[in-house]
């Protein structure tokens, strides 16, 4: 079905995304995918381009646009490519918020410039050892020395963690307030104390630096307080829209591009003299794999329309990010097995887009959580 939701400079855009993964993305990806990171230039290529700070306003550098679609195309196109590990979506999509929505003006002009030409590379700092989504199980801790604070504890599985110059981290400033005793403070690269733990190894996404972050006696300006004092819990809520659908919008991709190198491989692979394709059995696989992907691509382009009308619910992202990672999970699972030994040999697209995506129904609340969120958003 041809989608509706894209106007010609959005499709411009994807002209424009698409050379800049094959002139800045793709020549070295091999390269980060066995360096456990990747290089800070592409940061900076992807900020001179324009592909960085869509929503910030143009005075600090930014695209000055809120139109969703624009990150849309960015993940669709990365995801095709496969190339999670520059992750300008973290960046845009789920740290950018914060920063254009929350910070002061102060704030705006210190980091904003540097976020969108990509000589600030940003992380969010949530998870814990102990804490993942049960933001009252958070340890990491904050207290007030009248001009600053003093953080402790420490983070794991954090996106960008090697890389970052600057960490939003959850932390607990008002002991007894529990889920509603937190607040969102600024770390930066440099500050005594602020120490990075080993690039954790990962089964996928390689390239993409995930790390352990600690924190012992760091002194935090008051100026770095973002948002309002033991306000996190409401700002995170705010912000898990637009980080869910982000991840759908990416799942579906994957699962649309996992089903069109089947296809083509299945047409060509021969077995007891005649093509995959011939058998019965492989044309029912790829019918039903086709149309969930149509049911939920339309779903999906629903979702995105509507955020970027302002419209999109707690309850509908929910929807989008597990169903759509989960179909992920599925089409990777089967078109891995359509193409039977092959598609075990790491240097098949098919066998690392298995353990790149299978990540997808983790982050970002897992399954599990989606269905609470739902299931009480209909029963109470």
């Amino acid at each position: 079905m041809k989608r509706q939701i894209f106007a010609p400079e959005h499709d411009a855009f994807r002209a424009t995304v698409r050379s800049f993964l094959d002139r800045e993305v793709l020549p070295h990806y091999e390269q980060w995918e066995k360096d456990g990171i990747v290089s800070r230039d592409a940061w900076r290529a992807a900020g001179k381009q324009g592909l960085l700070g869509f929503a910030v306003p143009e005075e600090y550098g930014g695209g000055g646009t809120d139109d969703f679609r624009y990150s849309a195309v960015l993940a669709e196109e990365f995801t095709r490519a496969g190339a999670p590990g520059l992750a300008l979506g973290l960046h845009n999509d789920i740290i950018g918020p914060y920063l254009t929505s929350l910070a002061t003006d102060e704030q705006k002009r210190r980091w904003l410039p540097g976020f969108c030409d990509g000589s600030i590379i940003t992380a969010i700092a949530m998870t814990e050892p102990g804490a993942g989504s049960d933001l009252q199980g958070i340890r990491t801790h904050a207290e007030d020395r009248g001009d600053h604070w003093v953080l402790n504890g420490s983070k794991t599985f954090i996106s960008n963690g090697i890389l970052a110059d600057l960490v939003i981290v959850v932390a607990k400033t008002t002991p007894e307030g529990g889920a509603r005793g937190l607040s969102l403070l600024v770390v930066e690269r440099g500050m005594e104390g602020f120490e990075r733990g080993r690039n954790l190894d990962k089964i996928g996404q390689k390239s993409q630096d995930t790390a352990e972050l600690f924190f012992h006696d760091v002194k935090v300006p008051k100026a770095n307080l973002l948002g309002d004092l033991d306000g996190a819990f409401v700002h995170l809520m705010t912000n898990l829209a637009q980080e869910r659908l982000s991840i759908a919008v990416a799942a579906i991709a994957a699962a649309e591009h996992l089903l069109e190198i089947t296809t083509e491989y299945v047409k060509e692979r021969e077995a007891f003299g005649r093509p995959l394709a011939t058998k019965q059995h492989i044309r029912f696989e790829v019918a039903e794999m086709a149309t969930e992907c149509a049911v939920t691509r339309t779903f999906l382009d629903r979702c995105i329309e509507d955020h970027a009308n302002g419209e999109l619910d707690a309850v509908h992202a929910s929807m989008a990010k597990w169903w759509a990672t989960e179909l992920q999970k599925r089409v990777a699972d089967r078109c891995l097995q359509l193409h039977g030994g092959y598609g075990y040999m790491s240097e098949y697209p098919v066998a690392k887009a298995f353990t790149d995506g299978r990540i997808q129904t983790i982050y970002g609340g897992t399954t599990e959580i989606m269905k609470e969120i739902i299931g009480r958003s209909l029963l109470g």
